[in-house]
């Protein structure tokens, strides 16, 4: 419930208990008229005002847009109509998801001053649904990183402790869910950008099965493996969210026709007798000890509920980063290929001819990171090593997806650590692009083989940094694991 704490001179002020607000208890209120969502919006600026310069999650507002939905759910809510899933939630939207009027620039100069004639279909299923869109989050440019600061406007803080990372890419989505100036967000996982933010935060990041949701609208980073999910406060919204944005979108080839389960049921079915993979890849060298403590805990309180845990072997994990940094940056280089200065974007003034205005353009306007992956990613498309890297790494894929095959005929699902460490600072990594990209070592694995994962809050280092549990299901089983992250996270209090 959100109370009424001040009353001032004619009218009410309302002061919200942010850090409370779940997406039932949102809809709840406004349904009994215990709030408007007008006023549940306008709290949520003032918080944004407050905090954000401290935190940096958003990049752009939409103010009147934001207002003009919360106006239209207070008029159902005044009629007594019922209201829809998401009626009047404050979400924000990760800045790689176009937004029709509303600036998107992918966190990338290039794209600084690109304003979209139409919606992702992710965000129309949100809107539809009756989600306040209070602006588009801070992210890696083009999703490009593990910490953040790849921003090309600036960093995002950790709310937590603001000296350290929030994550990335999607660090600003999961920084504003836990600072509470957002209810929930949407963020994208290409290599573990919405687990691995929401394990830095404190919060819960769901990566859906490649396909689940449409990508229609989502400028592309890799796209065999880029996928949009939910960064929320509990299990049960992640579900809630997903149940709005899932399901077959024409616009989107690669969103088969898969029926989309009832996931708010699928959270209320027993775990007792499913069979937990515990990979021993998952837990050696490397893994900060008080991670592993946190996680092994975990496990063992989801054996206490009746779950079976399952030691397993992902014997090809260790070609999972090389792989990844192979084929992800293989599918940039041709995915940017396009923002060369002519059709729309950053272009720069003062070229002599046409070769001299692509070149400065994309010099101009791409970041370091990019800039990186994009040559990476050229070379290995390169005639003369297409065949030892690229084809190599495809066929390391298959691997990969055949040793989940063979342990999810063993398991139901697998739990492991989000990420070998807490946070780390800002700044700690930034000159070690090998030590950054192994800081995704437990997430790139599920983006390679196009299965589904969550992570779930599962205690704190003695610094008070989050550490996250996995779990990690077959494709399109979803309620699988959101089921055994509800079973933890109610068991936890």
């Amino acid at each position: 419930m959100i109370p009424l704490l001040r009353r001032k001179e004619s009218s009410y002020e309302y002061l919200m208990k942010l850090d409370s607000l779940t997406i039932d208890a949102t809809r709840a209120a406004l349904q009994e008229r215990k709030i408007t969502a007008t006023t549940l919006a306008e709290a949520f600026y003032s918080k944004i005002e407050t905090d954000d310069p401290r935190i940096g999650a958003y990049l752009t507002l939409c103010k009147d847009r934001a207002l003009a939905k919360a106006g239209e759910i207070d008029g159902r809510a005044a009629r007594g109509d019922d209201l829809p899933p998401l009626a009047g939630v404050p979400v924000g939207i990760k800045d790689v998801m176009v937004t029709r009027g509303v600036r998107t620039t992918a966190g990338s100069k290039i794209l600084g001053n690109y304003i979209p004639p139409y919606d992702c279909t992710a965000v129309a299923r949100m809107e539809a649904a009756g989600a306040v869109v209070l602006g588009k989050t801070n992210c890696d440019e083009f999703a490009m990183g593990s910490s953040n600061e790849n921003s090309a406007w600036h960093p995002v803080h950790n709310p937590r402790d603001l000296s350290r990372v929030p994550g990335g890419s999607s660090g600003g989505s999961a920084a504003a869910v836990a600072a509470d100036m957002a209810v929930a967000a949407l963020g994208t996982d290409t290599g573990g950008s919405i687990r691995q933010p929401a394990s830095f935060c404190g919060v819960v990041g769901l990566m859906p099965t490649y396909g689940r949701v449409s990508r229609y609208g989502l400028i592309a980073f890799a796209s065999s493996l880029d996928r949009i999910g939910p960064i929320t406060k509990t299990v049960k919204d992640a579900a809630t969210i997903l149940q709005v944005i899932a399901g077959r979108d024409p616009m989107d080839s690669t969103s088969p026709d898969a029926p989309v389960p009832n996931y708010l049921a699928e959270l209320e079915k027993p775990v007792h007798g499913l069979k937990l993979g515990m990979p021993a890849e998952y837990f050696g060298e490397g893994v900060d000890p008080e991670v592993r403590k946190a996680v092994e805990e975990a496990i063992q309180m989801l054996a206490s509920l009746g779950c079976e845990i399952v030691p397993i072997s992902l014997p090809h994990t260790k070609y999972a980063i090389p792989t990844y940094y192979i084929v992800a940056t293989a599918e940039a280089s041709s995915n940017l290929a396009r923002f060369d200065g002519v059709r729309y974007g950053y272009r720069a003034a003062g070229a002599r001819n046409l070769s001299e205005m692509y070149r400065r353009s994309r010099e101009e306007g791409f970041g370091t990171e990019v800039k990186r992956r994009i040559m990476l990613g050229t070379y290995v498309l390169s005639a003369g090593y297409y065949e030892a890297y690229y084809l190599k790494a495809q066929k390391v894929r298959t691997l990969l997806a055949s040793d989940f095959d063979e342990a999810f005929k063993k398991v139901d699902a697998i739990v492991t650590p989000t990420s070998p460490t807490a946070a780390f600072k800002l700044g700690e990594k930034t000159n070690d692009p090998l030590a950054m990209y192994l800081a995704d070592i437990f997430t790139v694995t599920a983006d390679l083989v196009g299965i589904p994962g969550i992570s779930v809050p599962c205690g704190e280092t003695k610094g008070k940094l989050p550490i996250g549990l996995q779990i990690l299901g077959k494709h399109f089983d979803e309620g699988t694991i959101l089921r055994v992250g509800h079973a933890y996270e109610r068991n936890v209090g």
